[in-house]
């Protein structure tokens, strides 16, 4: 329930200027809402004089049979669909089944119309489209605004993000917002008997695996990790419905403008879309062997990866280690070298297709989840890889 106190409202009309909705209008030089207002909470925050209040229902009052649907933020850079949507939609599609409703995707941008048909064909039942020029890139204060909006307004069960730069910004945001709980970073996601969201990620420090629920809240909100979650195949075939949302965005809702983009120059690194990934461990004991390993990655074509404490112990960049605090990678061929495995680095890398483990220890963790294992010292074993896999690269 939103309310005007209008005792203390001066029409100075902020609240008309912030609202995404075009729900407040200026009528005797007092705010008046109307039914179009979406309790996204943007005007009761920027009112000068603290003149609109919402009151929200406490824990336990909320008809939770309202609340139908799972959600998928479509993330787009430059009119491209970022990976983790792909992730997210296939994962939804497979929670919607279960729960026997509707997959939907919100896409924000400018002029973006077009990936609506990628996104359908990825397994969304209906799109939600908010375009603007002010959404042209994101901005957390138009992007939360819009979609807390839209949420509010179409009540769904579930929504998704992916944990990226702007997820990890977007939906704390919009938790705030909704005063909802939000599970971070997850690495699993699933349907309980009682047909709520069962949200796994790791804990106090990666040393155990947590289950979390969100009983008494709607809706269930998480950020998933890139790349942990395998993409579905895409059905060109599939007919969806796009909802077109009107987006009233002024220059006075945003109030940090980007005035420039610079890229990270990171060289060859490019684990999240690298197909090989070679990745050593505390096991090469010096920096002056990290050639060995990078001698493998070279023949190989592939990326060059580490673990975390050859990141502490400054023998590689951060920009190269995988893991719980690093990069998450999905790989079809993960070479891990001299690295334990413990359940941090396993986070960043066990959806890998083929895992390879050379280690002299064999009950080191990462052999229990490779493919195939290699007990035993890997100054002797690489070198002798690399010459073998160059012969045989020399035949072909």
């Amino acid at each position: 329930m939103i309310r005007v106190i209008i005792d203390e409202c001066t029409g100075c009309k902020t609240c008309v200027s912030q609202c995404p909705f075009g729900a407040i209008e200026i009528v005797n030089e007092k705010a008046q809402i109307s039914e179009a207002c979406t309790l996204c909470g943007a005007c009761e925050k920027i009112c000068p004089v603290q003149a609109i209040v919402i009151e929200r229902p406490k824990r336990g009052e909320i008809d939770l049979s309202e609340y139908k649907g799972v959600w998928v933020y479509a993330e787009q850079s430059d009119g491209k669909l970022k990976s983790a949507a792909f992730e997210l939609l296939s994962e939804g599609r497979k929670l919607a089944d279960k729960l026997g409703e509707e997959l939907a995707a919100v896409l924000i941008g400018k002029e973006v119309s077009h990936l609506t048909d990628t996104i359908i064909a990825q397994g969304a039942d209906k799109v939600y489209l908010v375009e603007h020029e002010f959404l042209e890139r994101y901005n957390s204060d138009a992007y939360t605004a819009m979609l807390t909006a839209v949420i509010s307004k179409y009540k769904p069960s579930i929504v998704l993000y992916g944990a990226t730069l702007n997820g990890r910004d977007l939906a704390p945001r919009i938790a705030a917002r909704l005063r909802v709980g939000l599970t971070a970073d997850c690495t699993g996601l699933d349907i309980t008997e009682g047909n709520l969201l069962l949200q796994t990620r790791p804990a106090f420090g990666g040393n155990i695996m947590a289950s979390i629920l969100s009983s008494h809240t709607r809706p269930q909100m998480a950020t998933v990790r890139p790349n942990v979650m395998k993409k579905a195949k895409p059905n060109p075939s599939r007919k969806g419905k796009v909802v077109k949302v009107e987006a009233n965005i002024t220059p006075k809702m945003i109030r940090a403008k980007i005035l420039d983009i610079v890229k990270e120059v990171s060289g060859d690194v490019n684990l999240e879309e690298a197909d090989i990934i070679v990745s050593c461990g505390r096991g090469i004991q010096s920096p002056d062997n990290i050639p060995i390993v990078e001698e493998l990655a070279k023949t190989l074509h592939a990326a060059l990866g580490c673990s975390r404490p050859v990141v502490d112990e400054s023998w590689l960049p951060h920009m190269h280690q995988v893991g719980q605090t690093g990069k998450t990678v999905a790989p079809k061929l993960y070479i891990a070298v001299g690295i334990s495995g413990m359940i941090q680095h396993q986070v960043g890398m066990q959806t890998s297709d083929v895992i390879v483990a050379i280690n002299k220890d064999p009950e080191a963790p990462i052999l229990k989840i490779a493919k195939y294992g290699v007990v035993g010292d890997l100054f002797k074993i690489v070198p002798e890889l690399v010459k073998e896999l160059r012969k045989r690269l020399q035949e072909t």
